[in-house]
């Protein structure tokens, strides 16, 4: 398994898992994209009259022979275009295209239309007393959305809880207003053939309100006289659970108090309406159910009911959702895809117009699926924190205080059972705490030991969502906790667990979300993925001959080592036209590791490590060509060169200072074989080699000054942990990946990282929008994308 000197990589991976991950997880055409790190001149005059075009630089020094070796690690130079690649290309810009527009289209939020939803809104009669139906199109709706087996419900899965209620209801409906009755009649055989499938369904997946509602509907049906199956053992099974249900919250506190039955209004009698319609939502519904505003609609005939319900009939055509609006949710939910997906860098002004959105919503005691709400749950308010703390933005972890009772944490005031994917959220929110957080704290542990318990048990059901691969989501969030999970990783098990279109989720009645669950995102994110994974296989390639061409196995460097530094690098720093970056970092992960060899040599003196430093400094201003020296300036030479022909900036002198000023470090310690600042180092190598315009006098400014410290400390701990673990800080610990040591002892190593680890989240954390994009270390959870200034909530 293999921990990086310079940060943590994915916890201690074997080789064979380096080899396994690298394996794209589709099969394709590969796209081999334009290389964006310069180009290939051929000769040495037309480099100089290129270099000489933007800036008078010492790289106008370099001979013939350091151009010839540098070509190793250049790409290789064009022989006509490839119309495979320039048609993989146009693919994955349309496919970029179509997701855009996508998301464009944003607004209340997209979801599918709910029949047992419709059925209740079928149900207002006319306000004028005419004997109508106040709401004809939704009978229309009903009566053109029949199954074929007579049922009505998600077509696209059985559900027995779903096609029950939701037939249930419509055949109430329409029996109501005595209309379509061979149509009421199929459904109600339906019913008779298939209400003992209750029994056999996973409780787990019951929907919201279930055991409010179902039991409501039957004594309706029984008035009306429809001939069903009323004495299963099933039927007074769902009764218990309603009494059970109902005395969690006492009535008296549900007419003063928001709380999540006024979701489920429907299914209750002698309510207290004066009191209750004070609890209403500002845009007159209850909770944002139409079932339940169509439910008081009838008992009331408020006006403010009546004009929701006339907004959602008309934005669905006669037919409404489970739930709306849903536009918190959908916004958060799109995001987290994205992220997980890999493929957020093309959506930034989207992701950024969403969070914005979503903030403004924020509220001390979170959030719910939509904006306004005078009812919070800890899903919503869980995903909105950790993306808003992720992106910059200033959200209190005190929200959680609200979700907390006792020892344990929840979803809903009065809620029934623990949701699944409720305490998920809420364990990947928890990693994101700053030194202090202590609720955070508890929540991570709680959290975490409800998960590996419903893990150990086999019980990660979830009752919110149906998805293609939940078990494997919460595995790999237990196992790669937030300081060990990198982008790329993440990506590759997320692309086998994302169900897409066929994801449902669960409400009152099965719906589905297609801004969140779609095949355009999940086609989106495999073209890219096998983009970048094409590229990343041929810069391995390239640097194997890199490793080849100056004998590092003769430096004490392993094959094994430059692999671990490249997949960390490229795990992390992944992005196509980031391939300078990538290298930068990779190549001079591996010298380190050259010179590290040299100062872990028991058979050094100090005073023979203080004069080999001497050396090696001395051979970086003389330019030198010969051993270590020589490859690590021939390093800085290309990637000086490279990126002062891509980004027209001239790094040499910086890129020169910042490993003199590592190796002063060395030689202040005086040869302790104790190396510090490295992370330093790579990280200003990355931003070097980005070419973007960072001010030299940003290295002294006191956040940046901080956040530099914290990270050395952090990267010391976990490289005296490695060395602890293995003979030496360069081999691969080999045990297998499915025997994690983080697995089996990840708090051991959040010891191990101490107080610095959250300090140095918090500070990297606040330092996003205060300068220019900071280069991405998922090593050590810093920020991975791009920023501006930290946003603060005004009032």
């Amino acid at each position: 398994m293999a921990m990086s000197i310079n940060g943590f990589s994915p916890p201690l991976y074997s080789s064979s898992f380096f080899r396994e991950i690298n394996r794209a997880p589709m099969q394709f055409s590969p796209d081999r994209p334009e290389f964006l790190s310069g180009q290939i001149f051929s000769s040495k005059r037309q480099v100089l009259r290129r270099c000489s075009t933007i800036s008078e630089s010492p790289l106008l020094e370099l001979g013939d022979d350091v151009q010839r070796n540098l070509s190793l690690l250049k790409p290789r130079e064009k022989k006509g275009s490839s119309p495979e690649r320039e048609d993989n290309n146009v693919i994955l810009q349309k496919q970029v295209e179509r997701v855009k527009e996508r998301l464009s289209g944003v607004g209340n939020g997209e979801i599918s239309v709910s029949a047992y939803d419709t059925a209740w809104v079928a149900l207002v009669p006319d306000m004028s007393t005419s004997g109508w139906p106040q709401f004809p199109s939704s009978l229309r709706w009903i009566a053109k959305n029949q199954l074929s087996d007579g049922s009505w419900g998600d077509s696209r899965i059985f559900s027995a809880h779903d096609r029950i209620i939701n037939t249930l209801a419509c055949v109430i409906a329409l029996k109501t207003w005595n209309i379509c009755p061979e149509k009421t009649e199929q459904g109600r055989l339906f019913l008779v053939d298939n209400m003992w499938r209750l029994e056999g369904e996973k409780a787990e997946h019951m929907p919201i309100g279930f055991e409010v509602a179902f039991p409501s509907l039957v004594s309706t049906a029984a008035a009306m006289g429809l001939d069903l199956p009323y004495h299963s053992a099933f039927l007074k099974k769902v009764h218990e659970m309603r009494q059970f249900k109902l005395q969690r919250i006492p009535k008296e506190t549900m007419h003063n108090t928001p709380t999540t039955l006024l979701h489920s209004l429907e299914g209750m009698v002698e309510l207290d309406w004066d009191k209750l319609l004070r609890l209403r939502c500002s845009n007159g519904s209850f909770l944002f159910s139409p079932s339940a505003t169509a439910f008081a609609l009838i008992q009331t005939k408020d006006q403010n009911c009546l004009r929701y319900l006339q907004r959602v009939v008309n934005k669905f055509d006669g037919g409404v959702p489970n739930a709306y609006p849903v536009d918190l949710f959908e916004r958060l939910w799109s995001i987290d895809r994205l992220e997980r997906l890999g493929i957020t860098r093309y959506f930034e002004s989207e992701i950024r117009d969403y969070l914005h959105y979503v903030y403004r919503y924020w509220t001390e005691q979170g959030i719910c699926w939509a904006r306004n709400s005078n009812v919070q749950d800890v899903d919503d308010t869980a995903m909105a924190f950790r993306l808003l703390r992720l992106h910059g933005y200033d959200v209190s972890a005190d929200v959680f205080q609200y979700f907390k009772k006792g020892e344990e944490f929840f979803c809903f005031f009065g809620q029934s059972n623990q949701a699944v994917t409720g305490i998920y959220n809420l364990n990947r929110a928890s990693q994101l705490l700053f030194p202090g957080e202590t609720i955070l704290e508890e929540a991570k542990e709680f959290s975490y030991k409800f998960l590996r318990e419903k893990q150990a048990s086999n019980q990660l059901l979830d009752k919110w969502i149906i998805t293609k691969d939940l078990v494997g989501e919460v595995e790999y969030a237990l196992d790669f906790p937030f300081y060990a999970s990198q982008p790329r990783v993440e990506t590759r098990y997320y692309l086998e667990q994302y169900g897409g279109e066929d994801d449902v989720w669960i409400g009152k009645t099965l719906y589905r979300m297609p801004f969140v669950n779609n095949a355009d995102f999940l086609e989106l994110a495999r073209l890219d993925f096998n983009r970048c994974q094409f590229v990343h296989q041929t810069e391995w390639h390239d640097l194997q001959r890199w490793y080849a061409k100056y004998n590092l196995g003769d430096l004490q460097v392993s094959q094994n080592s430059v692999l671990e530094h490249y997949f960390v690098a490229a795990t992390a720093v992944f992005e196509v036209e980031r391939r300078l970056e990538r290298l930068g970092w990779a190549q001079s992960a591996v010298l380190m590791d050259a010179v590290y060899s040299y100062f872990t040599d028991k058979n050094r003196t100090a005073e023979e490590k203080v004069a080999f430093v001497e050396d090696l400094r001395r051979g970086l201003s003389m330019k030198t060509e010969e051993g270590l020296q020589g490859v690590v300036s021939e390093i800085i030479d290309f990637l000086s060169l490279s990126t002062l022909l891509s980004h027209g900036r001239d790094i040499s002198r910086r890129l020169r200072s910042a490993w003199e000023t590592w190796l002063l470090s060395l030689k202040d310690e005086g040869g302790a074989g104790v190396m510090s600042g490295e992370a330093a180092l790579l990280v200003s190598t990355c931003i070097l080699c980005s070419g973007r315009p960072i001010p030299e006098s940003m290295v002294y400014e006191p956040r940046y000054t901080r956040l530099a410290g914290l990270a050395n400390s952090v990267c010391s701990r976990l490289r005296h942990l490695r060395t602890s673990l293995t003979s030496s800080p360069f081999h691969v610990y080999h045990i297998p990946y499915k025997e994690t040591w983080c697995r089996r002892d990840h708090k051991n190593l959040g010891s191990v990282l101490g107080k610095d680890h959250g300090a140095c989240i918090a500070t990297a954390l606040s330092y996003r929008h205060s300068i220019s994009p900071f280069p991405s270390l998922p090593a050590l959870s810093f920020p991975r994308k791009k920023c501006g200034a930290r946003i603060r909530r005004g009032k």
